[in-house]
């Protein structure tokens, strides 16, 4: 009987023996997989990190190509230094100037109204390209913008392309708009005597 007794005994100590290393294996393997869990969210935000750089670079990228493009715009239409100028008096050439006042957006100040005719002269040359309000805070996209405006409504000198960017399409019969001129004139005039 006694040995009945030990025999349980020990079988009741090797069971809990063997329930205590599988409890204690169960906690290793736990601790193991929130380590890895926490390595992997490490590795999501070290992948979100490094799109983010390479979004930063795709944008370095683009700006200069823009560079590239709008000096190669500016000596095919003769207008070296009027959008350096433009960019100057409308937001002293940072893409992230904001006029509450008017809700004038970026660096060429450009306002929905400015953005919904040029989606109208794009609709109207049945082009498929559309800009949206939040792209007035895009460089590039905020010069595609005055291109289409220009080439729409023809302008071509310096002083037809300010007044009317400042004053609307009618902008160059607009008295208002002189002022305006005479800054962008000031600055342009100074440009195009450095290079001579």
């Amino acid at each position: 009987m006694k040995k009945i007794k030990y025999h349980l005994i020990f079988r009741d100590i090797f069971i809990i023996l063997c329930m205590s290393f599988l409890f204690f294996k169960y906690l290793q393997k736990e601790e193991t997989n929130n380590i890895l869990k926490n390595t992997i969210n490490n590795n999501h935000y070290l992948i979100d990190s490094l799109h983010n750089q390479i979004d930063s670079l795709y944008n370095v990228i683009d700006t200069l190509i823009l560079e590239d493009e709008i000096w190669d715009y500016n000596i095919q239409n003769n207008t070296t230094h009027l959008l350096s100028a433009l960019l100057h008096v409308e937001s002293r050439n940072n893409d992230s100037a904001y006029n509450a006042s008017e809700d004038a957006v970026g660096c060429l100040q450009i306002r929905k109204t400015m953005v919904d005719d040029v989606n109208r002269i794009l609709k109207r040359q049945k082009s498929t390209k559309k800009f949206h309000y939040e792209d007035r805070w895009n460089r590039y996209l905020s010069i595609q913008m005055f291109d289409i405006y220009c080439k729409h409504y023809g302008l071509v000198n310096a002083e037809e392309i300010s007044r009317c960017w400042n004053g609307g399409p009618r902008g160059i019969n607009n008295p208002a708009t002189i002022k305006y001129w005479k800054k962008v004139e000031d600055i342009y005039t100074k440009e195009n005597s450095c290079q001579l």
